[in-house]
């Protein structure tokens, strides 16, 4: 059998466990870290931890077409340095005692586009993406004027219809392959 001595009391294993397990708790429970919610103090000014902080977080994406979605969320916040790790690659916008919002450039086309955009023509013969079809008439971004009479009359017939776009790719070629036809004395 295993005898441990703790100071002058020789203890045997299970009683050493039993001795040992709640000091260990009490070391555990004093070594947290402390939590980040602050309360003012009225008679010095000072502020004095009193528990976790909770933050209204604002999420700002922004896409290439130019579409931003927000997404906002509750953190509750144990740690500042935890919290600001967690959001290292997004940018700081804005700050409040309450809220946060962060914003981030995403290197893509938004849902909203993927899910029902297309390229087409708008009044004045302007390359623009529309939400839906091009005679819905819903533009969500305009790029530039075309030379409508240099297409050939397949191009400008898809244009008129419309022509889906779901990809960042698909995105890319079609504003390239316009960019030719660009009027350039606006």
């Amino acid at each position: 059998m295993l005898a441990v001595t703790v100071g002058p009391v020789k203890l045997h294993k299970k009683k050493a466990i039993l001795f040992l397990l709640p000091l260990l708790c009490l070391v555990l429970f004093i070594s947290q870290p402390e939590s980040v919610a602050e309360e003012e103090n009225d008679d010095t000014g000072a502020y004095q931890v009193t528990g976790p902080l909770t933050m209204e977080v604002v999420l700002q994406r922004e896409y290439l077409d130019g579409e931003i979605s927000e997404e906002t969320v509750e953190e509750v916040i144990w740690s500042m340095e935890d919290f600001w790790s967690f959001y290292s690659d997004w940018q700081l916008v804005g700050q409040s005692a309450e809220q946060v919002v962060f914003k981030k450039e995403v290197n893509d086309i938004s849902p909203l586009l993927k899910l029902n955009g297309y390229f087409g023509l708008s009044e004045g013969g302007t390359l623009s993406i529309f939400n839906g079809r091009p005679e819905d008439n819903e533009v969500i971004q305009s790029f530039f004027q075309i030379h409508t009479d240099r297409l050939k009359s397949q191009a400008q017939s898809e244009l008129q219809k419309g022509i889906p776009v779901s990809t960042k790719d698909q995105y890319l070629d079609v504003i390239q392959m316009y960019e030719k036809y660009a009027k350039t004395d606006l």
